[in-house]
Formats: C-alpha cells, structure tokens, sequence
C-alpha cells in the first residue's frame, strides 16, 4: 500500500523509505554543554541517593524460607505500620492485613548503612498502596493462593497453618480467629489490587482506598523514623509435618 500526499492539484506518491539502525552505547560522544548543565542535579541526585537512613545488623534477602523470607516480612511488617497512620486518620480505621508480593521485590537489603538508593533498588517501581475491603472469605482465599502458588508472598497481620494435606487452617487475624462474613481492610500494591499475580480475589473487594502513598516512600520513611532495623523472626504461615 503506497501513500498519497495532496498538495493544491499535485499528488505525491511515496515510492521508498529508507532507514538506518544508529547504536546508542557508552562510547557515543556527549555533548559537553549538556553535561555541565546537568552536572549540579545530578550531584545532588546521588548525594540523596547514597544518604544513609539505617543501620541493618544482618542481610535481609529471599533466597531463603518456603513460606516466608525475611525481606518479605520486613517489608510487609513496615508497609501496615506507616500506612495504617494514614489510613487511621483519614477514614477512622485501622488496616488488618498487608499482603505484598514476592516478585515486587528487586534486591537484598545488605548489612550495614542502608541508604536511599537501596530503597530504590529493592523497589524500583512506582506502586503506590491501596487499601481493599474485604470479606473473611477473601481472606481465607488469599491464604489459599499462597499455598497453591508456593511462593513466600509477604503478609503481615494475620497467620494460618498448612496441615499434612496441604490445607488451609486455623487463620487468624491478629490473633482472632478469621470470621467469614466480617469486613477485613488489607493494604496492597495497586498492581495487585487489580488482579496482578493472579490475585483476582482482591477484585472482590466491597470498597477501595487509594492512600496516594508509594510504597517505597513508606520503605524510606520507615527508615528515617528508625536507627537500626529489627531482624523480622514470628512465624506466620506454619507447616505440619
């Protein structure tokens, strides 16, 4: 199919295009005046970025835990905390639940200063935190998709056991026992409260909140309120033999 110009009474036709594939690499020469013009932003940039905001006495990371990681419940431990001071004080009510997901995390958070580019390197994406009101029976879904996926997604604020058939029991809300026909509040990521890791459940929610809140911001803010980080140990999701 060709492409026809009309010009006044003349008509174009365009009979050729041509192209040509230029390699964008370390080695293509830079333009000095730009570079002395962005020079002082990013000074500025990496000076925030490597300004340390904790201490951390151990590598927290999730190579390591079937059903849980340290990582995964630092994170989800921190993300219920400072999201429910904001969720408190605009709606007058507390979140129950933090369910993340194991796949949002990026990197380890090495021993030693942790620093703002370490926030953004264990989160480098731009989720923001959602809260979804959920049935008791949601809940118990969600605890269902953990163990069929088998993935250490990070949860905070409720337990349950995986007996020997690899069922789902004794779920407890911080600790209550769940009840099926309550409303249940749970902060997520946006991307999983519109059925992102095949989280569908989520999409059952009776109502939503959006607290405008990066979950990194809450990462990084969680590290400037503290001096040295807590090493995560409660068992949340048991295993019979």
């Amino acid at each position: 199919m060709s492409l026809v110009f009309t010009s006044c009474s003349k008509n174009y036709n365009v009979t050729k295009i041509e192209g040509k594939q230029i390699n964008i690499s370390d080695k293509a020469a830079s333009n000095q005046d730009i570079e002395n013009y962005i020079a002082p932003f990013r000074k500025n940039i990496e000076k925030d970025l490597d300004s340390v905001l904790a201490y951390a006495p151990e590598t927290l990371d999730k190579s390591k835990g079937e059903w849980q990681t340290s990582i995964g419940d630092f994170l989800a431990n921190l993300t219920l905390q400072k999201a429910n001071v904001v969720f408190l004080k605009r709606e007058q009510k507390n979140i129950d639940i933090c369910l993340l997901n194991d796949g949002g995390i990026r990197a380890i958070l090495p021993k030693g200063n942790v620093t703002t580019r370490t926030a953004f390197e264990i989160m480098p994406f731009e989720n923001t935190a959602i809260v979804i009101a959920l049935k008791g029976e949601q809940i118990e879904e969600i605890a269902n998709h953990i163990v069929t996926v088998k993935k250490p997604h990070p949860i905070a604020g409720f337990t349950f056991t995986i007996d020997k058939d690899n069922k789902v029991k004794n779920i407890k809300v911080k600790n209550e026992v769940l009840q099926l026909n309550r409303i249940y509040y749970v902060v997520t990521s946006d991307y999983l409260s519109n059925g992102g890791d095949n989280m569908d459940f989520f999409k059952k929610g009776v109502q939503s909140f959006d607290l405008n809140y990066k979950l990194r911001n809450i990462l990084i803010d969680y590290l400037k309120d503290i001096d040295t980080i807590a090493v995560p140990s409660e068992i949340k999701i048991a295993k019979e033999n």
